[in-house]
């Protein structure tokens, strides 16, 4: 069984923990003033959770480099990695059973 990691990488880290990583790694681009962002959290970490799922929470006020870098737009933003490479990308809040549909999709 998988145990779940959170992350929160920061600009030096995130190639380390997110890109380097051998397991799949789920990023949540988010910001704490953001009430979508905060809505979907508890959803995102049960999901996460019960998937066993390492996922990594990059908080786009700390990090603006990170945001620029991967052209986030709008929060919440969900993108997966594997191998180091983007595989998937959704935005805005969902409610638990389309993320779980969306991770289904991408192998996750």
């Amino acid at each position: 069984m998988t145990t779940t990691t959170f992350l929160t990488p920061t600009t030096e880290t995130f190639d380390e923990d997110v890109l380097r990583s051998e397991a799949p790694v789920l990023v949540d681009f988010w910001a704490p003033w953001c009430g979508p962002c905060r809505a979907m959290k508890p959803t995102l970490e049960a999901v996460a959770t019960a998937r066993g799922l390492r996922t990594a929470l990059v908080n786009v006020d700390d990090h603006p480099e990170l945001a620029a870098r991967f052209a986030i737009r709008s929060i919440p933003a969900l993108k997966l990695f594997r191998g180091g490479e983007l595989v998937a990308e959704l935005a805005g809040a969902r409610p638990r059973n389309e993320l779980d549909a969306w991770l289904d999709a991408n192998g996750a």
